[in-house]
């Protein structure tokens, strides 16, 4: 399949809202298919943003990186996402505060960043594409800090393990316990702990570098 050929079918599938043809002919005569693999890193700390992604298959997580190399996690990018971070970066001319890694296989679309505020201008559609990402990404940190602010850690833990099994469409979780402790910025030996205790109350089963949610949940609030 020619490029411009898969560009439109991904449009077409995944991004709905993007309906201008004029846009439409634009990133499919600018955008460039990307792959990524799991555990790439697709956007480091402190380098300046490249792209912008159209997210079509897989799922990135988004972290935060304290003075002293801890991270903690921010929220998910999935199929139909983009980052209103690199949208930031673009527009203001600054260096990356996030890094976005892979958690399963990624293909996007790469909007290369000269045309991101040309086109917000230029597409009504693609202006409310990008405030309608900001709102979402508003809201996902917003649910973060109020679970980080509020919530136990067996309680973030859980809420953390529902949130990547709808963000990846599987109750089945392949993460290692340490991976699991960098994201909350937790040890990993209490994250172990606390899954031994969920296992006992039978809402996940352990497995080797996976986890299985028996229990469907929508979480805790963050609120007392």
């Amino acid at each position: 399949m020619l490029k411009k050929e898969k560009i439109q079918a991904i449009l077409n599938k995944q991004f709905h809202q993007l309906a201008e043809i004029p846009l439409q002919d634009a990133i499919c005569q600018e955008g460039m298919i990307k792959h990524f693999k799991r555990g790439d890193v697709t956007q480091e700390i402190g380098s300046y943003v490249k792209f912008v992604p159209l997210i079509s298959k897989g799922t990135l997580k988004v972290l935060r990186e304290d003075d002293h190399g801890n991270e903690i996690f921010l929220y998910y990018l999935h199929a139909g996402d983009s980052c209103s971070m690199a949208f930031s970066c673009c527009m203001m001319h600054k260096k990356s505060e996030v890094r976005t890694k892979v958690v399963e296989d990624v293909e996007l679309i790469g909007i290369p960043i000269r045309f991101v505020d040309e086109w917000m201008m230029k597409f009504h559609s693609w202006k409310n594409f990008v405030m309608k990402s900001y709102d979402s990404r508003m809201m996902e940190l917003i649910q973060t800090i109020d679970e980080i602010a509020f919530l136990k850690m067996d309680e973030r833990l859980l809420n953390y393990l529902n949130r990547k099994s709808k963000a990846i469409g599987d109750t089945t979780i392949f993460s290692t316990h340490q991976e699991i402790a960098q994201d909350l910025n937790a040890s990993r030996e209490a994250i172990s702990r606390l899954l031994k205790k969920l296992e006992k109350q039978e809402i996940l089963t352990i497995g080797r570098n996976k986890i299985t949610l028996l229990v469907p949940t929508n979480g805790f609030s963050g609120q007392n």
